[in-house]
């Protein structure tokens, strides 16, 4: 059995040796990267030999133009959440040519990722793993259903969202989109309008896919103006 009094970085190198690509600790949380060859069996060691008895969240990630600005100006905020209309990601409909950015490099093996959040009840910690799947273009991990029967549905969330699939879930489906969804909304390839929209036909009695009639709403970026409403209060000569 490991050592509970020794820090949990520590733990972790004890344990998962070759196994642990990275370790990183940040305001008192630790986050670890594995391989996902490595997943299943480190999950195993996680909840057998350091004791994270509990899984709280499985959480599906896009890296797809990360740290890659949303929009390129020089006359507006580069923060915040506005999302401007040059865009230079896969959302953007292809614009990136348009604008001469770099396209996203697919295929890396860098872009979809399963993060775990774990919970020792036993010892008071958390725990953050992450693993990238191996091909962009068919992301692939294994399920850890077996090992927390709780990852179940954050699994297929991750799967309706993202298109990771987990190999070994015993119900792997949609669980917040439609059955007849075409595509993954998180995925920064989708567009921003969708695919298909669905309606009832009276004609029909049934629910009914059709193109997408939403007309594309472009979101106009935060502007900082020089002007007297944002201009610094000058200072009165007679106080110094």
């Amino acid at each position: 059995m490991v050592d509970a009094r020794k820090p949990l970085a520590e733990r972790l190198q004890e344990v998962l040796g070759d196994r642990l690509r990275s370790c990183d600790e940040q305001l008192g949380e630790v986050t670890v990267e594995i391989g996902p060859s490595d997943l299943y069996g480190v999950m195993r060691s996680l909840r057998d030999d350091l004791r994270f008895e509990q899984l709280t969240d499985v959480c599906g990630v896009d890296y797809a133009a990360w740290k890659q600005d949303e929009w390129i100006t020089d006359q507006a905020s580069g923060t915040g959440f506005s999302r401007g209309v040059r865009g230079n990601t896969f959302a953007r409909l292809g614009l990136t040519g348009v604008y001469g950015l770099d396209p996203v490099t697919t295929n890396t093996g860098r872009r979809f990722a399963a993060v775990y959040h774990l919970l020792s009840l036993s010892n008071n910690e958390r725990l953050r793993v992450r693993t990238y799947c191996d091909n962009d273009d068919f992301p692939v991990l294994d399920s850890v259903v077996s090992i927390w029967a709780g990852a179940n549905w954050f699994e297929r969330e991750a799967f309706d969202l993202y298109g990771i699939i987990f190999d070994g879930h015993p119900d792997l489906r949609r669980i917040l989109t439609d059955y007849g969804f075409v595509g993954h909304p998180f995925r920064k390839d989708f567009p921003l309008i969708g695919n298909v929209e669905v309606r009832y036909n009276e004609e029909k009695g049934r629910v009914v896919y059709q193109p997408v009639t939403i007309e594309p709403r472009v979101l106009v970026p935060r502007v900082i103006r020089q002007d007297n409403r944002y201009a610094e209060p000058e200072e009165d000569a007679s106080n110094g």
